[in-house]
C-alpha cells in the first residue's frame, strides 16, 4: 500500500517543520483584512504559526507576524488563537 505524502509547513516563529495539520494559518486578504484560516484554503498571503501558547506569545511579543503579513494584526487574532489552544487541550 502506498504511503500519503504529509504535508509540512513551516511555523513563521520558531522556523521549524511540522505537519500542516499542527499549524493555524493567519491570512491577510486581498482587502487587507487579518483573520484566521482553520480550513486552510482561504484565499490571500498566508502564515502558519504552531499551536502552542509560548509561540504565541512570542509571537505577540516580537511583532514576527506583523513583519511576515506586512500589516498590523488586531489583538483579536491573538485572544481567538489561545482561544483554540485553549479548547484543543
Amino acid at each position: 500500500m502506498k504511503l500519503k505524502k504529509i504535508p509540512m509547513r513551516t511555523c513563521a516563529i520558531s522556523m521549524e517543520k511540522y505537519p500542516k495539520n499542527e499549524l493555524i494559518r493567519i491570512v491577510r486578504t486581498p482587502e487587507g483584512v487579518v483573520e484566521l484560516d482553520l480550513t486552510g484554503k482561504k484565499n490571500g498571503h498566508g502564515v502558519y504559526i504552531k499551536r502552542d501558547l509560548d509561540i504565541i506569545k512570542k509571537a505577540e511579543k516580537t511583532k514576527k507576524l506583523e513583519r511576515s503579513l506586512e500589516c498590523e494584526i488586531p489583538l483579536v487574532i491573538y485572544e481567538e488563537l489561545v482561544n483554540i489552544i485553549n479548547k484543543e487541550s
